[in-house]
């Protein structure tokens, strides 16, 4: 009795100990196909490549409104689309187009900055969110405002 008691434990175990092997395996397998995947889009994915990232309007007059454009290229393998671009403040509004940026294709973002208000230094951002790898995007312009 002994031995078919020891020899059912010993069957129990085994079959334990490979069916977690096995899962293991296969969750491993599952985790390297999803980050080869994972690099394989990030390597097709939109990039964003800028003429400059910043802009220095230098010294302005309160109550002028400026505007610079920064310049981009798709340098990806696949469309670029700008999802979102917020200006850090309402003084400071971005425009851009929404309409797909194919790869090698050149895109344009206009800044508008308003400086009634902003006496001194002045340092605005610009967030973009688009469909690139990272997803975020910051863009900043600066001025020196001379009150009136």
């Amino acid at each position: 009795m002994k031995n078919i008691f020891y020899s059912i434990l010993i069957l129990f175990v085994l079959t334990i100990s490979c069916g977690e092997g096995a899962a293991k395996k296969v969750n491993q397998d599952n985790v390297n196909a999803t980050e080869a995947k994972s690099q394989q889009n990030i390597s097709n994915s939109p990039v964003m490549k800028f003429d400059k990232q910043s802009h220095d309007f230098g010294n302005i007059n309160e109550g002028d409104i400026v505007t610079t454009t920064f310049s981009f290229t798709n340098a990806g393998k696949s469309d670029l689309i700008i999802v979102d671009a917020r200006g850090s403040c309402g003084c400071t509004v971005p425009k851009y187009s929404n309409e797909p940026i194919a790869p090698g294709t050149t895109g344009v973002i206009s800044v508008q900055f308003n400086s009634k208000g902003k006496v001194g230094s002045q340092e605005k951002t610009v967030t973009l969110s688009a469909n690139t790898v990272p997803n975020t995007k910051i863009l900043k312009i600066r001025a020196q405002v001379a009150s009136k």
